[in-house]
């Protein structure tokens, strides 16, 4: 049976199920972070920003798709995914999400989650302050993570 993505509502930095989980977010290719998703993951972890902002000075592979897993706690891990260029729309209207390199991330996202044995969890990735659709963003996470048969839990915060 295809598993299918399971919507909550409550703070994705605060996933209850038991056993390993990963929260998945986008990241710019710029190596900002202080709005959006990334605060809530600040507020509760420092390495997850630390980790970013030290990838983003290195250069090592800091581009468009990349991916980088952050263990915030024993059973946790941080996936911060870059899937947003730049952090404003273009001259041509078009936001900064970059629904390719999403999918390029979500496929890592689902090796790494099946070598872990984790659930993934996120909010509506991409839909923020990058200005994607979620209807495009949810056939991804479908085609990547639950044709894996990763689980997928998506936050709506109250």
């Amino acid at each position: 049976m295809m598993k299918t993505i399971n919507y909550l509502k409550g703070d994705a930095t605060k996933p209850e199920m038991v056993g390993n989980k990963i929260i998945a977010h986008i990241c710019n290719d710029i190596g900002g972070w202080g709005k959006g998703f990334v605060v809530a993951i600040s507020k509760r972890w420092k390495e997850p920003e630390l980790s970013y902002r030290e990838w983003y000075k290195s250069g090592e592979n800091f581009n468009l798709g990349e991916i980088q897993l952050v263990q915030a706690t024993s059973d946790i891990w941080i996936a911060n995914m870059i899937g947003q260029h730049k952090i404003n729309q273009n001259l041509n209207g078009i936001p900064p999400i970059r629904y390719e390199a999403v999918e390029i991330c979500l496929k890592k996202l689902a090796e790494e989650a099946l070598s872990l044995n984790a659930v993934v969890c996120m909010p509506r990735i991409g839909c923020g302050l990058a200005g994607g659709e979620w209807e495009k963003i949810e056939q991804i996470i479908i085609r990547t993570l639950i044709h894996r048969k990763v689980g997928v839990y998506v936050y709506d915060f109250e």
